[in-house]
């Protein structure tokens, strides 16, 4: 695999001909073909998550063993979540994990540099969104592993609390407590940085600019 798997055309994420994820899965257990409905409809989405938190490369291994490893657990599945993609972001964020000092290790050369190969998974290479990239990552490397899960569920994954709750298997209220301690400390190492500060010399045109691509690479929901 070269890059994100393809979904069918029809494929939706927990809706479509094949029913609910939850009614996927339970009719998998007789019928394991019907588990590639389940893959259609959110093997996108994981891999792109896993290609901006590990690069390209590393994103094709974690979506074929997230998959693997919910096809071969499907039969403990507690099918009252009729949606699956917590658990698999769950499945998908403890394979990164093994991986975190590569991660870490990626996001400070990018913060050091303004250079590395899993910023090509993230945007374009403009250079105002590498003077974004660059602080963000800074900002990322430092938080703890269960911090930066968080936080990047939600930002990147776009979960809501409960859903992280269940896809990390930790308390409500530890999400919520983790997710104000990143988006705290992310705030603080981004406010001081001069891409995200206007400098009073700053011509208005650069400013805006500026302004523009920290506007598309950040969620808003990370620093409220």
């Amino acid at each position: 695999m070269t890059g994100p798997p393809p979904a069918r055309p029809d494929a939706e994420h927990g809706t479509g001909d094949g029913g609910d994820d939850a009614d996927v899965i339970a009719q998998s257990l007789d019928e394991p073909e019907l588990f590639a409905g389940l893959y259609d409809r959110h093997a996108p989405d994981i891999h792109r998550y896993a290609a901006r938190r590990l690069g390209e490369g590393a994103a094709d291994d974690i979506t074929a063993e997230t998959f693997l490893i919910a096809f071969r657990t499907r039969d403990r599945y507690d099918t009252a979540h009729r949606l699956a993609r917590p658990w698999l972001y769950g499945i998908a964020a403890n394979l990164i994990g093994k991986h975190r000092r590569t991660e870490v290790r990626a996001l400070k050369a990018l913060a050091r540099t303004g250079h590395d190969p899993v910023a090509a998974s993230w945007s374009d290479r403009s250079d105002d969104r590498l003077a974004v990239q660059a602080p963000l990552a800074g900002a990322l490397a430092a938080l703890s592993p269960g911090d930066r899960h968080v936080l990047l569920l939600v930002a990147w994954a776009d979960l809501g609390y409960q859903e992280v709750a269940e896809a990390l298997r930790i308390p409500l209220g530890t999400v919520r407590s983790r997710l104000n301690r990143a988006r705290r400390k992310v705030r603080a190492s981004l406010s001081t940085d001069p891409a995200f500060t206007a400098e009073p010399s700053a011509s208005p045109a650069s400013a805006a600019s500026a302004a523009s691509a920290a506007g598309k690479e950040l969620n808003p929901s990370w620093t409220k």
